[in-house]
């Protein structure tokens, strides 16, 4: 699967709640656990590879033992406490990362790839995995916790970097 990288309007669109989890689902599960971790990241929600329904996956572990991804479908923060300023990248924000304002604890009620119900009381990395990957199904992207300024440079530099890719491309032909 491709991941979908910013500006593309996909990546602002509200994902809609899943209502029958099905093969279809599973077999899009499968695959974005496949791009995921081809792409070396530890979370991706649905909307990245252009897909709008409310599913996430993540692996904040990646131990040794081997890739353990877990699913969250129709996910919602449900408590939150505390404040914590982090770095965050993203796979759909391409060459650049930021400090965050995320919340410090979270407790996350959804339902696992069988339809089973969770809850998930998350600190640290997983905490701000999950809040990052929730926001992407609401179309909100980490550049939108940022300032103005610092989104506005890197709007600016994301502009360069697209026309030298335009530009060499057009060379290659």
């Amino acid at each position: 699967m491709r991941i979908l990288t910013y500006p593309d309007a996909v990546l602002r669109a509200k994902a809609e709640p899943i209502q029958n989890i099905d093969e279809a689902i599973q077999k899009l599960v499968d695959n974005m656990c496949k791009t995921m971790y081809s792409s070396m990241g530890i979370g991706l929600a649905a909307n990245q590879v252009g897909e709008l329904k409310r599913i996430l996956i993540y692996d904040v572990t990646q131990t040794k033992a081997g890739p353990n991804p877990s699913v969250l479908i129709n996910p919602e923060i449900i408590l939150t406490e505390g404040d914590i300023v982090q770095e965050e990248a993203c796979l759909s924000v391409i060459d650049f990362s930021a400090d965050v304002r995320r919340k410090e604890r979270i407790k996350v009620r959804g339902v696992d790839k069988d339809g089973n119900p969770l809850d998930i009381e998350a600190e640290g990395l997983l905490a701000r995995c999950l809040q990052h990957e929730i926001d992407h199904l609401n179309g909100v992207l980490y550049i939108d916790h940022i300032s103005t300024l610092k989104r506005a440079l890197y709007n600016k530099r994301l502009k360069k970097i697209m026309k030298r890719a335009a530009s060499s491309k057009g060379k290659k032909m």
